[in-house]
């Protein structure tokens, strides 16, 4: 993560609330924003004015949807050269994408779990590899919400850590999938966490989630963050050190001053944790 403090807490940006966010004078604002890219390239008119207002007041990173870096088609590498035009022209501080695939033939616009294998880790390695050559930066992968496992030769962990090793690339550690793939599929969050090599983490995301039973968890980013979540992330803290720590609501948006009272509770675990 390039020029952002350890201790900042950063919004996703929605366009419920971008002209609100572009005029705020607010003390509680955000102090990054992240945007999925897919959802402004080629943007123009009112839109591609007020992103550029907000990208020239906030620092901004890219988490990205669309690019598929399980998937066995052919990796686009046009569109990867639009993203970096993209990133340039916003002063992108960091690109990170989902450990996952999108889809074959076209987009499914969901997240399908990739086998965890020791195959598919150098796949994966391999294109991520690409991206990185193409971009000249490093991306980060974020650990991803599952529901099922095609095939299991290694834990969701090992997977991890293996593709970032082989990849050389960073982690955007997302807390809520770790609490959420935890309770899915039984495993200690906080022996998850302490894994985790703390040099390698860019940054960290933090969403609500949804009980759909006592023993699955619905990952929504549609509802305030569970108090299991907040402790984690303390969890987090206390592993990995102070990290750029982003808030995401996709669904349910409440007032911008209800997510800022959610950015306050982040700032006070780090206050907290640099104590």
């Amino acid at each position: 993560m390039r020029h952002l403090a350890s201790m900042s807490a950063g919004l996703g940006l929605r366009r419920s609330f971008l002209a609100d966010l572009c005029q705020t004078e607010d003390e509680n604002a955000p102090d990054f924003i992240e945007v999925a890219p897919e959802n402004w390239l080629g943007m123009g008119g009112r839109y591609a004015k007020q992103l550029r207002a907000c990208s020239e007041r906030f620092p901004l990173v890219c988490h990205g949807l669309s690019l598929s870096i399980g998937g066995y088609r052919p990796l686009d590498e046009p569109f990867v050269l639009r993203l970096k035009a993209f990133f340039q022209q916003h002063q992108v501080r960091c690109y990170s994408e989902h450990l996952s695939y999108t889809g074959d033939d076209g987009h499914l616009y969901d997240l399908l779990p990739i086998p965890f294998t020791e195959a598919a880790a150098r796949h994966v390695a391999e294109r991520v590899m690409r991206v990185q050559d193409i971009l000249g930066q490093r991306i980060a992968l974020e650990n991803v919400s599952y529901y099922a496992a095609p095939c299991q030769d290694m834990t969701e962990l090992e997977f991890l850590l293996d593709v970032v090793r082989q990849a050389d690339c960073q982690i955007l550690l997302d807390v809520n999938n770790v609490y959420v793939n935890s309770i899915n599929h039984h495993y200690d969050p906080k022996l998850f966490i302490r894994a985790i090599p703390p040099e390698k983490v860019a940054y960290l995301h933090i969403a609500g989630h949804y009980v759909e039973a006592e023993d699955l968890r619905i990952d929504t980013h549609g509802a305030d963050v569970d108090s299991e979540v907040w402790q984690l992330l303390a969890t987090t803290y206390q592993h990995i050190g102070l990290r750029p720590t982003l808030l995401e609501r996709d669904f349910h948006i409440p007032p911008l001053a209800d997510l800022y009272q959610e950015l306050a509770q982040i700032r006070q675990q780090q206050r907290d944790a640099a104590s």
